[in-house]
């Protein structure tokens, strides 16, 4: 299970953009708690320690804390607006959550000992990282912060899918209930001096060539 960070808010009362604009200038930033059986509710977060948190992957995936008065509601970030140039975060999506209901959201995926594989180990072969994050259902209390890909005995020519991915208990992937099509390549370990040798060939067939072109002899204009 992923662990929960505490983020501390205050009530909003003030809405509309003229609003949002007096808060930003104050060094807040507003933003709107929904979902479950409650009202939505308008909150302001200090801009400081939101963006320290958006620095961190787990502030994207992993169920927060939010703090107002005591009043701890656990949720989730849905939706972050950020300006266009500047390190200003605008506006905070947060949706409750159900402990009793599947969550269905994007983790990041950490490549474990590439490395010391074999084909980490081989010269003129590239390893591709095909996914970087992956879209999982499960329980809030089995939500994993991330999903390890052990890559130490990738080989040459091999393709990890994401049925290959070991999962924690309680957590699947939604798309692979739709067949082998929707079962994407996660890491592709492919050999480049194959394609890298080929090259001289052309060029030594193109060299041959030209001799025997300038050897053919040249047609007359024919007398009208």
């Amino acid at each position: 299970m992923a662990k929960t960070h505490e983020i501390k808010v205050e009530r909003r009362n003030d809405e509309g953009k003229g609003a949002s604009r007096r808060l930003r200038r104050a060094g807040f930033v507003p933003a709107i708690v929904y979902g479950g059986e409650l009202a939505p509710v308008s909150i302001q977060i200090e801009h400081k320690s939101v963006w320290h948190a958006s620095q961190n992957e787990w502030f994207y995936s992993s169920i927060l804390d939010l703090s107002l008065g005591g009043d701890v509601q656990k949720v989730l970030l849905r939706d972050m607006q950020r300006h266009p140039y500047k390190q200003i975060v605008m506006h905070l999506d947060f949706q409750r959550v159900n402990e009793n209901e599947a969550l269905r959201l994007r983790v990041p995926l950490h490549f474990l000992n590439q490395e010391v594989s074999p084909a980490g180990k081989t010269s003129g072969v590239v390893i591709m990282r095909e996914l970087t994050d992956i879209e999982i259902s499960c329980l809030p209390k089995d939500l994993p912060e991330y999903i390890e890909v052990d890559l130490s005995a990738l080989k040459v020519g091999d393709i990890v899918h994401t049925s290959d991915l070991k999962l924690p208990k309680g957590v699947e992937i939604p798309d692979l209930r739709f067949g082998k099509e929707h079962d994407h390549a996660v890491v592709v370990a492919k050999e480049m001096r194959e394609e890298v040798e080929a090259a001289p060939a052309a060029e030594g067939d193109a060299a041959a060539a030209a001799p025997a072109a300038a050897a053919a002899p040249a047609k007359k204009d024919e007398k009208k």
